[in-house]
C-alpha cells in the first residue's frame, strides 16, 4: 500500500516495469486513490496523486501527462473552474468525477471541455475501461469533442453510446447513425438519400422505409422529448427533423 501524503503533494505510484503511462488523478478522497492508483498500475498506468486543486494545477504544469481524472468537489476550488484553468492552457484529455448525477450537471461538466464524466460510486475497473476509450480518440473536448449534450441525451461518437437522464440507452449500429446525424443538425431537416447513406451505405429506392423503420425504433426506445413532445418530425417527402425543445426554430433542409 502506498504511504499517504499530505493534501499539498501529489503522490506518484511506482513500479519497476515497463515505462508506463502517466495519469493524474485529482480527489481528495485519498483511500479511493490510492486503491486506483495501486489498481491501475499493473495495468500500465503511473498514476500520479494530488489531494487538491492547487497540487493539481501544479503537477499539470510540469508536464508529462497523458491524462487526467478530476474530482467536482475538491477542498479548495470546485472541478468546474479547475478544469476552466486546465483548458486555458492545455486540451490533455480530463475525466471529471462526482457524487452528483443530475444530467445539468453532467451536461455542465462536457460542455466546459471534459471528454468524460464519471458518477460515483464506480468500479475500478469502469475507470479503467473509460480511460482506455478517452485515450483511444485522441484529442478532446469542446474543440471537435467526441460528445454531444442536447436535451436530456448525451451522444458519444467515440465509443458509440448513448445516455438518457444518466441511463445507457441500447441501439443498433444503423439507429445509433440516424439518431446522431439527426440530433447533430437538430432544428434542420436531414434527407432520407443522407441518412440513408449513413446508416444503410446505400441510396433509398422507391418504396424504401429502411429511414422510416429506424426513426419508429428510436421513437420507441427514447420515448418523448424532455418537453413531453415528439422528438423527431417527418418532412413528407424529404427526410427528417430532430426536434430539440433548446432549438425550436423552422426546420431548415440539410442534403
Amino acid at each position: 500500500m502506498q504511504k499517504r501524503v499530505n493534501h499539498s503533494e501529489p503522490q506518484i505510484a511506482t513500479s519497476p516495469d515497463l515505462p508506463k503511462r502517466q495519469i493524474l488523478l485529482i480527489d481528495d478522497d485519498q483511500d479511493m486513490a490510492e486503491m486506483l492508483a495501486e489498481y491501475l498500475n499493473p495495468e500500465g498506468y503511473m498514476v500520479h496523486l494530488a489531494f487538491t486543486a492547487k497540487a493539481g494545477l501544479d503537477r499539470i504544469q510540469e508536464g508529462s501527462l497523458v491524462l487526467v481524472i478530476l474530482d467536482v468537489m475538491l477542498p479548495d476550488k470546485d472541478g468546474f473552474s479547475v478544469l476552466h484553468e486546465i483548458r486555458q492552457k492545455s486540451r490533455i484529455p480530463v475525466i471529471m468525477l462526482t457524487t452528483r448525477t443530475a444530467v445539468t450537471d453532467k451536461v455542465a461538466g462536457l460542455e466546459a471541455g471534459a471528454d468524460d464524466y464519471i458518477p460515483k460510486p464506480f468500479t475500478p475497473a469502469e475507470i479503467l475501461a473509460r480511460i482506455r476509450t478517452v485515450l483511444r480518440r485522441g484529442q478532446p473536448s469542446r474543440f471537435g469533442s467526441s460528445f454531444l449534450a442536447i436535451d436530456d441525451l448525451i451522444l458519444d461518437a467515440g465509443s458509440r453510446t448513448v445516455e438518457r437522464n444518466g441511463e445507457m440507452m441500447d441501439f443498433t449500429a444503423a439507429e445509433y447513425d440516424v439518431l446522431h446525424a439527426l440530433a447533430s443538425a437538430a432544428g434542420e431537416v436531414v434527407t432520407r438519400e443522407r441518412l440513408s447513406r449513413l446508416a444503410l451505405g446505400r441510396s433509398p429506392y422507391a418504396g424504401d422505409r429502411g429511414i422510416d423503420n429506424l426513426v419508429s425504433a428510436l421513437r420507441k426506445k427514447l420515448g418523448p422529448g424532455a418537453n413531453g413532445q415528439d422528438r423527431f418530425r417527418s418532412v413528407r417527402n424529404t427526410g427528417y427533423v430532430f426536434l430539440s425543445f433548446e432549438r425550436m426554430e423552422t426546420p431548415k433542409r440539410k442534403s
